[in-house]
């Protein structure tokens, strides 16, 4: 267990005092970095995508975030930056060191790929230019690949709408020390000012217009990561990220943006400023660089032999939505020649299914992957938007893992505000039939304000799908902690987000045994007193609340 001060020292950063440690500019820097007035380190550190030899780390330099140029105040030209990685937390014992440059036309960020670590430890980091430090952050590498190493604790978050909230969720996921975090897209708005509203009014405000340069999103992403609670998420563990669509534009579907009815000559443009932009703030390995409009995004982390993540992008490559993108009855959505993923990421997924040799095979994804079907009545009402618009997809997905033998498949998924916990099963129209697999799915960080206590009882979309097994309206995230023989999810809520500081209290626990398919409860909070029978919750407020369009 880690003492208090560890916690404490972990997620507030290191102290200026502690620049010591990193070396003077050797003489082959450019000195040029001394000229900077204040510390360029405004957006924090972060690191991500470990294996068991490494990981990258992460910064970006901007002196004045919020710029609106999108170069953070910083000169245009390369600037020096120095890095070292620490087998302690005192920054004493400098395991690897080495210098990178921040160049303008990737927006002053780094990355760095650490090699020749040892498997299965913590390591920390830092980074240097001119006389300014950065935050101290915490990351680790995987067990090597023959390995279990031992339990993995791994919270997963979604949908972070700055205007709606504060990000108190992050900064309690910190201080629950998970060894890994993933983040299923909706990492940041495009919105600008006044458009997305929550009942009541935001609590806070973007900068700037809707993005769709990459002037703006380099600025939205400042102003999303200047914000104290994120960097100490950042700083506390790797992230493997994903996106959904909000960090280009809302329900976008490879080539065709949210409203393909209003001409968008410009929307190719967008989606290459985006993907730049994104691949510029996150944490991803130099595969992830984008080559014009494209991206690769989807990829394989494997935990040593104890979990294999298979990241996955239902975003870049697939059809346009059958019949709109809200709840429909669509004819389209069990069309077999459509797909969520596209062909190639599909194969990719079946190829890895049958490889695979881990306890654990996690799909890190966006969008919602059982049915959930609104209409009580024979008409099949379903989300065009999920995987619900694209069930021969599904199907064959979940086809291929069943086929594969693959020993314990686990879903996760954010979009929808809400925490969800469903069985999965290859007919959903057969209530009786086997489940084959577990979803769990996070509720937002802060997208919808504070949200509210609900009894999932009384929810009509349990009650029309049986296979769905859980659901709460309040802001959160989900920590769970994996064992050979068992996967824990703790369904982590925060009463509110609409005011800062608030405590953090798990509303339920789910389980899923080794080689038993589908979700066991095992923990209900009791419901808040101040809910009542007329408070339930129904269907149409249920499309509403996880409705991203303004």
């Amino acid at each position: 267990m880690r003492n208090v001060n560890r916690r404490h020292f972990l997620i507030t950063g290191l102290a200026a005092g502690a620049a010591a440690g990193l070396p003077a500019s050797p003489a082959t820097a450019d000195t040029r970095s001394r000229d900077l007035a204040t510390t360029p380190f405004t957006l924090g550190v972060a690191s991500g995508d470990p294996d068991h030899a490494g990981f990258v780390i992460w910064t970006r330099l901007a002196t004045h975030p919020m710029a609106e140029d999108g170069l953070g105040g910083m000169p245009s030209r390369p600037f020096t930056v120095q890095w070292q990685v620490y087998a302690d937390e005192h920054a004493r014992h400098v395991v690897r060191t080495g210098v990178a440059r921040a160049r303008p036309e990737w927006g002053h960020s780094v990355h760095v790929e650490v090699e020749g670590l040892a498997p299965d430890r913590e390591y920390w980091y830092r980074f240097k230019t001119g006389r300014h430090l950065s935050p101290l952050g915490r990351t680790r590498t995987t067990p090597h690949p023959l390995a279990y190493g031992g339990a993995l604790t791994m919270a997963f978050v979604s949908c972070a709408q700055y205007e709606h909230g504060y990000f108190t969720s992050y900064r309690r996921m910190a201080e629950d020390h998970p060894d890994v975090v993933l983040h299923l897209g909706d990492y940041q708005y495009e919105y600008t000012r006044d458009t997305y509203v929550i009942p009541g009014g935001n609590v806070r405000h973007h900068e700037g217009p809707e993005t769709e340069t990459l002037a703006g999103y380099r600025q939205r992403h400042a102003q999303y990561k200047s914000d104290p609670d994120l960097q100490a998420a950042h700083a506390a563990a790797p992230w493997l990220v994903v996106w959904d669509d909000h960090e280009l534009d809302n329900n976008w579907a490879d080539d065709v943006p949210e409203k393909p009815e209003i001409p968008q000559p410009g929307f190719l443009g967008r989606r290459e400023a985006a993907f730049r932009a994104y691949y510029e703030n996150m944490p991803l390995r130099r595969t992830s660089i984008p080559r014009g409009i494209d991206l690769q995004l989807y990829r394989r982390v494997r935990w040593g032999r104890l979990a294999t993540f298979h990241m996955l992008d239902t975003r870049q490559y697939r059809d346009d939505q059958g019949c709109g993108d809200g709840y429909r009855d669509c004819p389209a959505a069990s069309d077999p020649a459509r797909s969520i993923t596209g062909a190639a990421q599909e194969a990719w997924l079946l190829d890895g299914f049958r490889r695979s040799s881990a306890q654990w095979d996690i799909l890190g994804q966006q969008v919602f992957f059982a049915q959930r079907d609104n209409n009580a009545g024979p008409v099949k009402v379903t989300s065009q938007d999920a995987w619900d618009g694209y069930a021969a997809s599904r199907s064959r997905i979940t086809q291929g893992w069943i086929d594969a033998g693959v020993r314990n498949p686990v879903v996760l998924t954010g979009d929808v505000h809400a925490h969800w916990a469903a069985d999965l099963k290859l007919d959903y129209d057969d209530p009786t039939g086997p489940s084959v697999g577990a979803e769990l799915v996070t509720s937002s960080v802060s997208t919808g304000g504070d949200g509210r206590d609900s009894d999932p009882a009384t929810h009509p979309f349990l009650r029309i799908n049986p296979h769905l097994r859980f659901y709460n309206n309040q802001r959160g995230y989900v920590l769970t902690k994996i064992e050979r023989d068992l996967m824990t999810a703790d369904f982590r809520v925060v009463p509110q987000v609409q005011v800062p500081g608030a405590g953090v209290h798990t509303r339920a626990r789910f389980v899923v045994e080794d080689r038993v398919p589908g979700v066991k409860q095992t923990y209900l909070r009791p419901l808040d007193p101040s809910v009542h029978a007329r408070d339930e919750i129904t269907v149409e407020e249920t499309v509403r609340l996880e409705t991203d369009r303004p």
